[in-house]
């Protein structure tokens, strides 16, 4: 008897890969291929089912068929994981989809999007399985924002999904997941796009997508979260940026240019936390988990600030920094006293962001890290120790310049307490420089050189000089 393929078994393990199933059964052209590809569905069927299986979790994700392990694996108080399979999660009631949107992360394209009473997931149009990689529990769920898109013609926002352990990534402890990203447009959802048990109801809220998703979003999160978790959004009337947006200039910039590394992208500073976006990885940095705000490398049109983060407790890591924290969560230098109360040391990391415009330090310093009360630790003991080097080195300069006579007086000591940040001492700076330059350019000017040409300038008078000598020469031959 000639062997088959087991198109039933490849059916169940590649059912979310029609192309697969037909470049297998295109390429099953000898029995030794059909033997193969019969083990290999076998196997990968045994590996999907048996969730005891002790191979790691980053090999088996390799096949097209794993689930995502963005909030699907839940840790249990004993250590054990609890996953859910595409079949699971496809099993379940679908309470909405909505057709036709943009996913940019963790895939870009357009896919439905599927609500149920456990998860959210997208999946490819003319298919019933969940698109493997992009499945969250709601219950993992910490933090959903709608934010502009900047820099766009049209008005467009992204819903950003957050499970836990996919924002805040730290020396000890790497993202194991990736955020939900996906795109709506201001206008509503086309007609037909809304599907699902619950789509009477959802076509009452459907005058945008907005209102749709919010609804949506809002009554899954308060179904596992009891309300704790909601969709966010930037609210120009806390922070704004002062930079118009040359695409929409008449509506308010949340958001501020960042770099982080050599990648461009875009803060927002929220009520919850400060999140830099959109490109991979996104970052964001709960209130509850920064320690101080600093400002560095502070110069003419741009600064960087550098955000310090609490990291979890109990890590070990010799290179993060350890900052004394009160019982009553206050954060405080390393001076003690006696009756203080007691302390503990919580590690924490740095996450700095470069090139902002200085135009809009006074918005972030004033309306958000200080009406949040966060400390500016722009002088602390290490950033005072590189600055001091600096201005060391401009002294000794200037001595040598100036050969020395008022290099200790016109120094920079007791800058550190003159109640200045270092914004606008390095405006200070700047200006100081301008004026010496300034200064040496009048000590330059000759005014009697104004229109002479190149060279000694003195040649016609030494002329003149030798013409009355040859006079005076012809005089005494004359008498």
């Amino acid at each position: 008897m000639a062997a088959k393929l087991d198109n039933q078994r490849l059916n169940e393990v590649f059912q979310s890969r029609p192309d697969i199933i037909k470049g297998i059964q295109k390429e099953a052209d000898s029995p030794a291929r059909i033997k193969l590809f019969n083990e290999i569905a076998s196997f990968i069927h045994e590996q999907v089912g048996d969730p005891t299986s002790s191979e790691p979790s980053h090999k088996r994700r390799r096949v097209d068929v794993q689930p995502s392990q963005n909030g699907t694996a839940a840790s249990s108080t004993n250590g054990t994981a609890a996953t859910s399979s595409v079949e699971d999660v496809a099993a379940e009631d679908t309470l909405l989809e909505i057709k036709d949107i943009s996913v940019s992360i963790p895939q870009r394209k357009k896919f439905e999007l599927c609500f149920t009473a456990k998860h959210i997931y997208a999946r490819a149009p003319n298919t019933t399985a969940p698109v493997p990689g992009i499945v969250y529990a709601w219950k993992d769920i910490e933090y959903v924002f709608y934010l502009p898109v900047p820099e766009k013609q049209q008005v467009q926002h992204n819903y950003i999904l957050f499970p836990r352990n996919s924002y805040l990534p730290t020396k000890n402890s790497a993202t194991t997941a990736d955020p939900l990203v996906f795109t709506v447009a201001a206008g509503a959802p086309k007609p037909g796009s809304i599907g699902g048990r619950n789509a009477s109801a959802a076509s009452a809220v459907s005058d945008s997508y907005a209102t749709l998703f919010h609804w949506a979003i809002n009554k899954c999160l308060q179904a596992s979260h009891g309300g704790k978790v909601q969709v966010a959004a930037a609210d120009p009337v806390r922070f704004r940026s002062v930079a118009r947006q040359p695409h929409r200039p008449k509506e308010p910039a949340v958001h501020v240019k960042a770099f982080r590394g050599s990648k461009d992208g875009y803060l927002f500073f929220l009520e919850a936390g400060i999140l830099w976006g959109f490109k991979k990885p996104l970052l964001f940095l709960p209130l509850d988990r920064i320690a101080a705000v600093s400002y560095t490398s502070v110069l003419q049109r741009t600064f960087n600030v550098v955000v310090e983060v609490f990291t979890e407790k109990g890590a070990n890591n010799n290179d993060s920094k350890k900052v004394k924290k009160e019982s009553n969560g206050e954060t405080r230098g390393d001076e003690g006293g006696e009756g203080e109360e007691e302390e503990e040391e919580e590690e924490t990391e740095e996450f700095e962001f470069a090139m902002l415009d200085q135009e809009d330090y006074a918005g972030i310093n004033e309306t958000y890290v200080a009406r949040h009360g966060l400390q500016d630790r722009s002088l602390a003991d290490q950033r005072k120790a590189k600055k001091q080097l600096l201005e060391n080195a401009k002294k000794e300069a200037s001595s040598k310049k100036d050969g020395g006579a008022d290099g200790d007086a016109n120094g920079h000591a007791g800058e550190e307490d003159d109640g200045l940040t270092e914004l606008e001492r390095a405006q200070r700076e700047a200006e100081l420089q301008l004026q010496d330059e300034e200064d040496e350019d009048e000590e330059d000017y000759d005014p009697g050189s104004e229109g002479e040409s190149e060279g000694s300038g003195t040649s016609d008078d030494d002329d003149d000089d030798d013409d009355d000598d040859d006079e005076a020469d012809d005089d005494e031959d004359g008498e």
